[in-house]
């Protein structure tokens, strides 16, 4: 009896050690959900970053490029380089939808007749952002692509009766004021350029008010009811092609396509290339970019990117600037994010 009371039998001892195992492997799962919730956390932004970084290089790449090929090579075929760019989308698209990696809606005759009429502006938008490009330098062309804001706005305002607050209406002002000054005071201002961006910004807005009309119409006639932003881009990009050939001939550089040295350099098709390349990741990284943070990120960094990008531009192509000139870029820049604040605000408030 003595030796029962002072020593406890492996029986009795056997809750405490399993009560003991029990705290230790709550603590452990503890640990382990608190590991797993972190490495969730840092797995999506670095998501976030990752798409972010993409979509910023992608998109800045690519009007550089443009820019390099019409300017720094002497380009003079503007539609074409719309044309080939549009004929690499379309075939990586389909081969990626061949393959399986990616679902698009087969284009049918239905399909293409309610999208039609977006096309067309949407090759106009294309063909007039590359002839301004050639003439205008790419941190003007930024501060111009301001003046598409308003003009959306004004669309959606009568055509949708979508009203906006005093903050929108400010940044609008900024922006057509920096337009305004940033015409006035840039050294190298071209006539023929600044009317080519304007047509730009008016087909730019068009695309963009058109495309919420047509796009309910158009999911009515695929055969899922749904258009993805794979089977838009295929969409636009396959119409664009015949109606690109038929403008080469209109403009008439067929002639100059069979007279430039250009198209026998290795390094120009490189060139060319990359830059249909870089048209499809734009497409590519904005949905991936999107779908890890939200359109108000999304908006907010295409404002911000345009920064670097016309900092960029006056670098790169050494384009002669006053100190007033490049105040106005910066203004219309600022006046950008600003109005992307504002549709941030007015997004949260509805």
């Amino acid at each position: 009896m003595e030796f029962q009371g002072r020593h406890k039998s492996p029986s009795a001892m056997k809750p405490l050690e399993n009560n003991e195992n029990d705290l230790e492997d709550g603590k452990l799962d503890k640990d382990r959900e608190k590991t797993t919730r972190s490495n969730r956390v840092l797995k999506i932004h670095n998501q976030a970053l990752l798409s972010g970084l993409a979509y910023c290089i992608s998109s800045c790449s690519m009007i550089l490029v443009n820019k390099f090929v019409l300017s720094s090579y002497g380009f003079n075929a503007g539609i074409s380089l719309m044309l080939y760019q549009n004929l690499i989308s379309v075939i990586i698209v389909s081969t990626l939808s061949f393959l399986g990696v990616i679902t698009t809606e087969p284009l049918t005759w239905r399909l293409v007749k309610v999208w039609l009429p977006v096309n067309v502006i949407f090759v106009g938008m294309l063909i007039t952002s590359m002839f301004s490009l050639k003439y205008i330098n790419v941190a003007m062309v930024t501060v111009l692509k301001n003046v598409t804001n308003v003009i959306t706005a004004l669309g959606e305002m009568y055509l949708f009766s979508k009203h906006h607050d005093n903050r929108v209406w400010a940044a609008l002002f900024l922006m057509i004021i920096s337009a305004i000054s940033g015409g006035i005071t840039d050294i190298s201002f071209n006539a023929v350029g600044y009317t080519w961006q304007l047509i730009n910004c008016f087909l730019t807005a068009a695309y963009s008010l058109t495309l919420r009309r047509v796009m309910d119409t158009a999911k009515q006639v695929t055969k899922s009811g749904n258009l993805n932003e794979f089977s838009m881009v295929l969409l636009n990009n396959t119409l664009s092609l015949p109606l690109g050939i038929l403008l080469i001939f209109v403009f008439n550089e067929v002639d100059y396509l069979s007279r430039t040295p250009l198209l026998r350099l290795p390094t120009f098709w490189l060139v060319m290339t990359l830059s249909g390349f870089l048209g499809l990741a734009i497409s590519f990284t904005s949905m991936w970019f999107l779908h890890q943070t939200g359109a108000t990120t999304y908006s907010l960094v295409g404002s911000l990117n345009k920064i670097p990008l016309s900092i960029t531009g006056i670098l790169l192509f050494k384009v002669p600037t006053s100190l007033e000139n490049a105040a106005s870029i910066f203004f219309g820049l600022l006046a950008g994010v600003f109005f992307a604040r504002a549709k941030m605000r007015e997004r949260s408030q509805t």
